[in-house]
């Protein structure tokens, strides 16, 4: 059992006591330390550089918004995924894959058949091709020559690329750009907090949404469909921003809730509501959805709409050709004896922005034409005196085409833009002078003020360009984003509405917002008109 300490082996002490008296071995006493040393600062750099490299996070980019490009014919394979950062306050999206398939709208699908007519050319040229809508909004004759054109084949929306890209070439050098920029941002993110669970703005509920429960008044829900109607207004202001339902955005997912909830509201013959206002509304923010996007889904409920604006417009008792017999818009069905200009105006919107995104509109505009020129003239008896540098015009509110005569409440603001959507332009009499009247009797300098008459005066004063806009573009935007509400409360971002003076002004801070934003973006939404 002892067998191993009978070996030749030296005793552990008398080995120490050897080695410590061997000047040999001192020698090597003295190197050992030094390579410990040299391989533990080694072992310390290379830990050092592992977490300089491992353990920082590489700055995340987020890429400006873009349109992918959908060519489902030649896509085998399903595209690849959109990787995507959420930031929980903004919904800030980053794209680390440029490509994705859109994200389906589950009521759209409902209407995405064959479209039969999509094959056939419009009566005013167009099948729906961008590039044909193109044409005809820089046609050089007839009422298809207004509003829109950007060259190439972008259109009339050509401004909305996108958020942030389209806006920063508008706003480059502008001394207005980031007041507006700030004031559009805020509005939407008002918008976006007060949007119900199932896509609407409801106008007497919405406060149920507020991040501090009730801090926000209920509106009026007027006679008619105001839902509907500030649903769409709500729409069109992100639409105006660049942000719409297909574009991968932060606030995509608004959007889309929004047109689905509009969607389900359409009725079979494409009716949204019952009277002529909300459906124009309606209208008009499908068409711009389309127009943006592109997205064929929502072809043919929009031509629906359309169909249901043409259906509807007032006929001349008086015309020879039944073809060209269309005049404007009443509340209610066709009424020669009451074309009401504020429906009219807004239904010259939506045909406007149905042209724009190659629905068929028909001879509706080329009617309008005829209301456009009997009213202003029975409401200016005087008119072939009238001087287009100084004097002024009025456009009266109603028009009665069975006996020519006006209700003269002032409207210049509706008809001077539909002036300029029926292809009159700078030198015009007619343009001019209800412009001049604008400009004299209509420039905003306090608030509140007639926020109906500011969206349609600044859209048509933008329009006009050159010295009047100067004039109307600083202090306008300066006065909107000092009276919004900025304060740390559920109303920052949206804008008073008592005081707002035009009817129906109490629907409320729901309307209020859109008409501000609305008039904040005009800049942005369509292309100036630079013919005289």
């Amino acid at each position: 059992m002892s067998a191993p300490n009978e070996s030749n082996d030296q005793d552990p002490v008398t080995e120490q006591v050897i080695i410590e008296s061997s000047d040999n071995e001192n020698d090597h006493k003295g190197i050992a330390p030094a390579w410990l040393i040299s391989l533990g600062t080694h072992a310390v750099a290379i830990a050092i550089m592992a977490a300089v490299v491992f353990g920082s996070t590489p700055k995340e980019i987020e890429l400006p918004p873009h349109r992918p490009i959908d060519l489902p014919s030649l896509v085998k394979e399903q595209p690849p995924e959109i990787k995507t950062t959420i930031d929980p306050t903004e919904l800030n999206i980053t794209i680390t894959d440029p490509v994705k398939e859109p994200q389906p709208l589950t009521l759209v699908e409902v209407n995405n058949v064959e479209d039969p007519s999509n094959d056939d050319a419009n009566e005013t040229g167009s099948p729906g091709d961008v590039q044909a809508v193109s044409t005809i909004e820089t046609g050089s004759t007839g009422a298809f020559m207004a509003i829109g054109a950007a060259g190439g084949n972008t259109g009339m929306f050509s401004m909305r690329k996108g958020p942030g890209r389209a806006r920063g070439a508008r706003e480059s050098g502008s001394p207005t750009g980031a007041v507006r920029t700030s004031s559009i941002e805020a509005a939407l993110r008002w918008f976006k907090r007060h949007q119900s669970p199932n896509g609407m703005w409801d106008v007497d509920q919405y406060q149920n949404n507020c991040i501090e429960a009730g801090k926000c008044e209920p509106g009026v829900n007027q006679a008619g469909d105001a839902d509907i109607a500030c649903t769409a207004y709500a729409v069109m202001c992100f639409l105006g921003a660049g942000y719409d339902h297909i574009t991968p955005n932060k606030h995509r997912p608004v959007v889309t809730k929004a047109i689905e909830w509009l969607l389900a509201q359409q009725k079979a013959d494409g009716l949204f509501g019952e009277r002529n206002y909300e459906h124009a509304v309606a209208t008009m923010a499908l068409a711009e959805a389309l127009g943006m996007s592109n997205d064929q889904r929502l072809r043919i409920p929009a031509q629906k709409a359309v169909d249901v604006v043409i259906a509807r417009q007032a006929q001349d008792p008086d015309a020879k050709d039944k073809a060209y017999a269309g005049l404007a818009w009443d509340y209610a069905a066709a009424n020669a004896a009451r074309n009401d200009t504020s429906v009219s105006g807004w239904s010259m919107m939506a045909l406007k922005s149905a042209l724009g995104a190659g629905l068929q509109v028909g001879n509706s505009m080329q009617g309008a034409k005829v209301w456009l020129d009997r009213a202003w003239k029975a409401a200016n008896p005087d008119w072939k005196k009238l001087d287009p540098y100084q004097d002024t015009s009025v456009f009266p509110y109603t028009y009665d085409a069975t006996s020519d005569k006006v209700d003269k409440e002032h409207l210049s603001c509706v008809g001077a833009l539909c002036a300029i959507y029926l292809g009159h332009h700078k030198g015009d009499v007619m343009l001019e002078t209800m412009a001049n009247s604008i400009m004299k009797n209509d420039f905003p300098t306090t608030w509140p003020t007639n926020t109906y008459f500011l969206y349609y005066n600044t859209l048509a004063v933008f329009q006009m360009g050159d010295e009047r806009w100067k004039k109307w573009d600083a202090p306008v935007t300066k006065l909107l984003s000092d009276a919004q509400r900025m304060d740390d409360t559920c109303f920052n971002g949206s804008w008073d509405y008592a005081g707002t003076q035009f009817h129906g002004h109490d629907t409320g801070r729901l309307l209020s917002t859109a008409y501000a934003c609305l008039s904040q973006e005009v800049i942005w939404r369509y292309t100036r008109i630079e013919k005289k």
